[in-house]
């Protein structure tokens, strides 16, 4: 059910941002989607005005392609998710924060080269 719904909120914010290999995640659904999860979920904190997100979103789109079945990357909009933003301190964009079973375990701030993201997915997924 969970593409489905991501595909729908995708349709009805028409971003470019959305990533045809990863799940949209919100307020009201980050803990059945992303702490409840077993395995490991890469949540991007993003925003449609960061620059920086947008160059990041295809390299994020390419690791969830490569490591399907091994990740799950999960994208949250920081301007409609304000609690779970604050919650996880998230001050500057893009954040990628790594949780394994559901527990906080890493983190990259800033548009990184693929190579530095691979290496995390490499490190907590494979």
């Amino acid at each position: 059910m969970a593409a489905p719904h991501g595909a729908a909120l995708s349709e009805h914010y028409g971003d470019e941002q959305t990533m045809s290999n990863a799940v949209t995640v919100t307020d009201a659904d980050f803990e059945a989607q992303v702490e409840q999860h077993a395995g490991l979920t890469v949540v991007d904190f993003w925003a449609t005005w960061c620059g920086p997100c947008r160059m990041i979103a295809p390299i994020l789109d390419q690791l969830a392609e490569e490591y399907t079945g091994k990740v799950r990357v999960a994208k949250l909009d920081v301007d409609s998710n304000q609690k779970t933003t604050t919650r996880f301190n998230v001050r500057s964009i893009p954040a990628m924060l790594f949780f394994k079973d559901g527990k906080l375990v890493d983190q990259v701030i800033g548009a990184v080269p693929k190579t530095a993201l691979a290496a995390k997915f490499a490190q907590h997924g494979a």
